[in-house]
């Protein structure tokens, strides 16, 4: 068996760029393309010399880290566009629209442990599609959307799941729009981007202390809607989505302390990062980004190192608009849309476990 760790390096030598609210970004510099192309390079001549290997032998087989496995498959209708959130293990899922185009408001729970689905009160507010979610504490949260009218949205309501009830919080601070990524880091969750007509790069954060929403740095990069996040070490990092039609590839990373955005290098290899309505999640001290744009490869990324590293593929149908979260050691993903298919099966990934391709 051949084990073949593709990992295409970054720019380790160049340094990264902070940048605040009314900061432009300088170019990245030439001698950092220059870098991230010779990897590009390295990485092409790295496959080219495992397809002559495997070539020479075909009775080989090829495997690599990141292995996933079908669960039980969501008890609700398949959809695409919901909004999902983690407390103490429990992943809670729910509004999104079925094949039909139709707006929900029925709201669910899974269980890894039972590898079970309950269904749990419905969302608090209207139904809708492409919010987005995030906990806090013993809360989740859920807001922004486009209702079955197409209007955009900005009203939150927060999830108690011991008393399994909705209650209407702060409307969010921003314009009402869809399409935005969150986080949550410490006691506060962070909103931003998305498009409310137009394609935005603001960003704010809620505290579910004080009730309220205070503007925070905006996104270090272009405007964008449908971009992705996931948080390691007490930091949020961001990118992909989509800009007036163009998918982006800048990655970013936030310091809620310094109320930061640094730069990190583009990726220019494989189309790694450069896709939007994907999923993300973070396990351990890694990221992970896949699906989107029919695109299934999965990403580990190591804020330590900067550096990309693919894990196999995502082993259900190729999809957007799909719901990610992790669990422990586990990340999942479910839900999401293939052309006009939307889908309810859920899978389970776990990054440590050989996937034999």
């Amino acid at each position: 068996m051949i084990h073949l760790p593709f990992r295409f390096l970054s720019a380790t030598d160049s340094q990264p760029q902070s940048v605040t609210p009314e900061t432009s970004l300088s170019p990245v510099t030439k001698k950092t393309k220059n870098r991230q192309r010779m990897n590009w390079v390295l990485g092409a001549l790295s496959i080219g010399w495992a397809g002559l290997l495997i070539g020479c032998n075909g009775n080989t087989t090829v495997a690599v880290l990141g292995d996933w496995t079908k669960k039980s498959a969501f008890e609700g209708v398949s959809r695409s566009g919901a909004s999902s959130f983690v407390i103490n293990n429990i992943a809670y899922m729910g509004t999104g629209r079925d094949v039909s185009n139709q707006r929900l408001q029925d709201f669910w729970a899974y269980d890894p442990a039972k590898n079970a689905w309950s269904q749990k009160a419905n969302y608090g507010g209207v139904a809708r599609y492409s919010g987005i979610g995030f906990s806090v504490g013993n809360k989740g949260y859920i807001g922004t959307g486009i209702n079955v009218n197409s209007d955009k949205l900005k009203d939150f309501w927060a999830y108690d799941p011991t008393q399994n009830t909705w209650t209407k919080v702060a409307d969010f601070g921003g314009t009402a729009r869809y399409g935005a990524l969150s986080f949550s880091i410490g006691s506060k969750g962070y909103v931003g981007t998305g498009n409310d007509g137009n394609y935005l790069k603001d960003m704010w954060a809620f505290d579910p202390t004080a009730n309220a929403w205070t503007k925070v740095a905006s996104y270090g990069g272009e405007k964008r809607v449908s971009a992705v996040a996931f948080v390691v070490g007490g930091k949020a990092y961001a990118g992909t989505g989509n800009n007036n039609g163009t998918a982006q590839r800048d990655w970013y990373v936030y310091d809620p302390a310094t109320d930061v955005w640094t730069q990190k290098l583009d990726f220019l290899t494989d189309q790694a990062v450069q896709r939007s309505n994907a999923v993300a999640f973070a396990i351990g001290n890694y990221g992970y980004i896949t699906v989107g744009d029919a695109n299934t490869v999965v990403w580990q990324y190591d804020p330590n190192t900067d550096l990309w590293t693919t894990l196999g593929s995502f082993e259900g149908a190729n999809r957007s608009y799909a719901v990610g979260f992790a669990i422990g050691n586990k990340g999942y993903v479910t839900t999401g849309l293939n052309g006009t298919t939307p889908f309810d099966d859920l899978w389970d990934f776990d990054p440590t476990i050989e996937q034999v391709l």
